[in-house]
């Protein structure tokens, strides 16, 4: 028995790999590091801009990795081993994390920082310039 999906409509061509992205965000539900995106207004001619907020109190920035592969913005996490300590109660997580955010075509990574356990990540989506293509009708014989 086949599948049918949203995407197997004969108008909608060539989004095969926009529908297994949508099947790997589906699956990768992990709720660590909490995270927040906002929307940040344009200003004097800045364009407007998206904020990644993640909460990743006691990682380092050595220990945090930050990537863009293919159309998706990869954020890592693992931190390294600081020798034997005898903890009482141990309420904060420390395991190692791989959060992927999918990002549209043009958009790119202005920066990241890191401030009191927050990771901030700043993207664009520069405007593109739009274009109209005439396609030319070839007569055959």
């Amino acid at each position: 028995m086949s599948r049918i999906t949203p995407f197997a409509s004969p108008l909608l061509l060539g989004f095969d790999a926009m529908e297994k992205t949508l099947e790997r965000i589906s699956k990768a539900s992990d709720g660590y590091p909490p995270y927040n995106i906002e929307r940040i207004a344009a200003d004097s001619g800045a364009p407007e801009r998206l904020r990644i907020t993640l909460a990743v109190a006691g990682f380092s920035e050595e220990e945090l990795d930050i990537s863009t592969e293919e159309n998706q913005l990869v954020i890592r996490g693992r931190q390294l081993d600081q020798g034997e300590r005898d903890y009482l109660y141990r309420g904060i997580a420390s395991r190692q994390f791989q959060r992927t955010f999918v990002l549209a075509d043009g958009m790119q990574v202005l920066g990241a920082g890191l401030k009191n356990g927050l990771l901030s990540v700043d993207l664009i989506r520069p405007e593109p310039a739009r274009m109209v293509k005439k396609i030319n009708i070839s007569v055959s014989q």
